[in-house]
């Protein structure tokens, strides 16, 4: 035991610099720093507490060497036991500014700011929420492909930046309403990844029960997914025209497509929410592709954000969360200032197709989406910005990684287990707060009942 502490100490000399020279376990590990872990071959409840990537703790609220050592001195004992440093908290750089994406504008005299800073807590948040999302959406396509989710599904990869910027630059108490690719913004709005999984696969434990599927998943605050190509929007115009009227300081970010940006609704509805001033973000996901149709072949103008005319417009990099970001906080400023609604195009991507029944690679070439892969991905542009700013370190982002996939894992066996609702269950919540009622069926003879 001494020989192997001794060659312990030895080697912390060599990377620390320090003169380390434990002569017992304790000694080594108050010696090695203020955070360490254990890990053992012989404890795999252990390991697999530890790879489950909790949020840092403030600088105040960290144990002390003489905890950690009586809290874990005992593990040593295990067959197999090794000591590993961990860095600590401290280590890590806990905010940095970035330049970001200058901004196109449209009747604006000045736009969202030039730089962003980004705290290590965020960071490791919207990288969470992000890669939450692309996993969730590779997860689909293969239940999809398995046939254990049927009808249409229109993922979100690829687009993950849009969904993580918007939410980081809005309160909860704020209002969103999308079109049918919604999986993102209902994991944004608080609906765990399992009841979303459940959702798609139609069982009695999905968000709605089983009963929206893919284009109709709600949440507090979150209007859904609609299935008709624009119509979301004049609805979010009206959500923002009851914020308006109850004077509650609150927004509707109305979200919609490239495909949607020439619906007559859209330019009703703009014109409505000019006149009366209403608090409402428009945004256009602008992923080049309405279905299988080019933004080009498809728009006399491609410039989205002018399409308001007499409404300001804002152009974003929509593949990078901090642009995103900072044009969502400069919207909803410009909104909740009474200056009236505002229209974003964030510019972004999809990888997939239109929809499942889409491959995607009939409209446009493998290389051009490997191409926006290599260069834009979202998640890569904020973890290359962390891990090269000192913010994270790359077993950080890991251990993140692996828990993310286990959530996953477990929310696709709890979609693929849980019982479909029952035949009873059909008519149920068509009102919100009414007494029960009786629904014809198919026949004069078949009756269900309606329970709110």
């Amino acid at each position: 035991m001494k020989t192997m502490l001794t060659i312990i100490s030895n080697a912390l000399c060599r990377i620390t610099g320090r003169n380390v020279g434990a002569q017992t376990v304790s000694e080594l590990l108050i010696d090695l720093s203020e955070y360490v872990s254990l890990t053992s071959p012989a404890a795999p409840a252990l390991a697999q507490t530890q790879r489950q990537p909790p949020k840092p703790p403030p600088v105040s609220t960290r144990a002390s060497a003489a905890e950690l050592v009586s809290g874990q001195t005992d593990q040593l004992d295990r067959p197999g036991a090794r000591v590993v440093v961990s860095r600590s908290f401290a280590d890590f750089t806990p905010q940095a500014t970035f330049d970001i994406k200058k901004c196109d504008l449209h009747r604006l005299e000045e736009g969202p700011p030039l730089k962003a800073e980004l705290t290590r807590e965020q960071g490791l948040q919207y990288y969470r929420i992000m890669q939450t999302v692309r996993r969730m959406e590779l997860k689909a396509d293969q239940l999809y492909k398995q046939k254990i989710i049927r009808g249409f599904c229109h993922l979100y990869d690829g687009q993950e930046a849009c969904a993580a910027g918007i939410e980081a630059a809005i309160n909860p108490s704020d209002h969103l309403i999308t079109a049918y690719r919604a999986h993102g913004y209902t994991y944004t709005r608080g609906v765990p990844v399992k009841e979303i999984l459940a959702e798609l696969t139609g069982r009695k434990g999905g968000v709605a029960k089983g009963k929206g599927g893919s284009m109709h998943m709600y949440a507090p605050n979150f209007y859904g997914g609609n299935g008709i190509v624009g119509a979301q929007v004049p609805l979010g115009a009206g959500i923002a025209l009851a914020c308006q009227y109850q004077g509650n300081n609150q927004v509707c970010v109305a979200l919609y497509g490239d495909g949607a940006a020439n619906q007559g609704q859209l330019f009703e509805s703009f014109n409505m929410a000019a006149l009366w001033k209403l608090p409402c973000i428009f945004i256009c996901e602008n992923n080049k592709y309405g279905m299988g149709t080019s933004v080009e072949r498809a728009s006399a103008s491609t410039d989205y954000y002018k399409r308001g005319d007499f409404i300001p417009g804002i152009r974003v990099d929509g593949m990078d969360v901090l642009c995103v970001r900072e044009a969502t906080k400069f919207a909803a400023d410009h909104c909740r200032s009474g200056k009236g609604p505002i229209i974003m195009e964030l510019q972004t991507y999809r990888y997939h197709g239109h929809s499942m029944s889409d491959p995607g690679v009939s409209y446009r070439t493998r290389d051009e989406i490997q191409e926006v892969r290599s260069k834009s991905d979202p998640i890569t542009m904020l973890k290359e910005r962390m891990l090269g700013n000192n913010m994270a370190s790359v077993e950080e982002l890991k251990e993140i990684d692996v828990a993310i996939r286990k959530e996953v894992e477990e929310a696709a066996q709890f979609a693929t287990s849980d019982p479909e609702p029952p035949l009873e269950e059909l008519c149920n919540h068509i009102f919100s707060n009414s007494a029960p009622l009786e629904i014809r069926g198919t026949h004069p003879w078949s009756t269900l009942k309606s329970v709110s």
